[in-house]
């Protein structure tokens, strides 16, 4: 009979690409992951994995047997929430994937509250990049995903997903207190041509929004410096290097030299959590939202 933790990881293999990102998704070390499947592959005595370059690549055997994967984690979820319902309290596992900021200023306090009121719920965090985290939620990779999008960039939700609003966070100018426009109420968009800038790499939601709300002002963003970290960015705008467009959510106190100026009109980006429909009525789904939406308003999302 075929394992089904084997095949939870010959599937996360699947999702992610690489043996790697299938541990970093599950919570094993990617030599736990390599042994699962070597096992499944004696057990079906069928090559699974092939070496291409540096990484590997299923064969045509093992997607097959990772949809048939797919599928009995279904069933299994299925069941698992089912059993819930009957005990009516939230239970077993739940994994939250959430982007880094949210990571950082929200699920700590989301967490800890989970495990206070809700003893037997086993809730775990995993840090994603919110391009990936619906699709993650999706193919039943996470149970509950916290994602976000931007003012001028819906979130698409696919079908068999569900998602309720956490909040909208705020996002300020930070400049360096020597600055000509640290001293301002407000700035206008139209007024940064020619600024130079300090933002996160592209291909992130962050960078995407910001090239894309510039140039809607009118001009194309001169990108300086980039830097995944909002601490490496403010010791960046700290130094007048640049200037930077930083939600206030997982930011943090700002340290000395830098100023946050309001925006005219204030970007938004809200936040969301996201989940499979057919989990919908799962106690633990239904108390995790609930306290992200709680401590949401406690975070300051509006």
């Amino acid at each position: 009979m075929l394992d089904l933790s084997r095949l939870r990881a010959l599937h996360a293999v699947s999702v992610h690409g690489s043996v790697a990102g299938a541990a970093a998704a599950l919570g094993y070390t990617a030599s736990a992951v390599s042994q699962q499947i070597t096992k499944l592959e004696r057990e079906t005595r069928t090559m699974l994995l092939e070496r291409r370059g540096r990484g590997v690549a299923l064969t045509e055997e093992a997607l097959h047997l990772a949809e048939t994967a797919r599928q009995l984690l279904a069933i299994v979820e299925r069941a698992e929430t089912t059993l819930e319902q009957r005990r009516g309290l939230p239970a077993g596992r739940l994994s939250i994937g959430a982007f880094a900021s949210a990571a950082r200023g929200l699920l700590p306090g989301v967490l800890a509250e989970l495990q206070r009121e809700h003893p037997q719920l086993d809730a775990r965090l995993t840090e994603v990049d919110p391009h990936l985290s619906v699709d993650l939620v999706a193919k039943g990779v996470i149970d509950l995903a916290v994602a976000h999008d931007w003012d001028i960039s819906p979130l698409p939700a696919p079908e068999g997903v569900a998602q309720a609003v956490i909040g909208d966070d705020r996002c300020d100018l930070l400049v360096a207190q020597g600055h000509p426009l640290a001293g301002r109420d407000a700035v206008r968009r139209e007024e940064l041509a020619g600024e130079r800038w300090i933002c996160q790499p592209p291909g992130t939601v962050c960078h995407d929004w910001l090239v894309r709300t510039l140039r809607t002002a009118g001009y194309e963003p001169d990108i300086r410096h980039q830097a995944e970290e909002n601490h490496t960015q403010l010791a960046l705008v700290a130094a007048g290097l640049g200037v930077a467009m930083i939600p206030r959510l997982g930011r943090g106190p700002l340290p000395a030299g830098v100023v946050a100026v309001r925006l005219d009109p204030v970007p938004v980006r809200r936040l969301y959590a996201l989940w499979r429909t057919e989990a919908a009525r799962r106690p633990a789904i239904i108390a995790a939202v609930s306290v992200l939406r709680g401590r949401g308003a406690g975070a300051g999302l509006s």
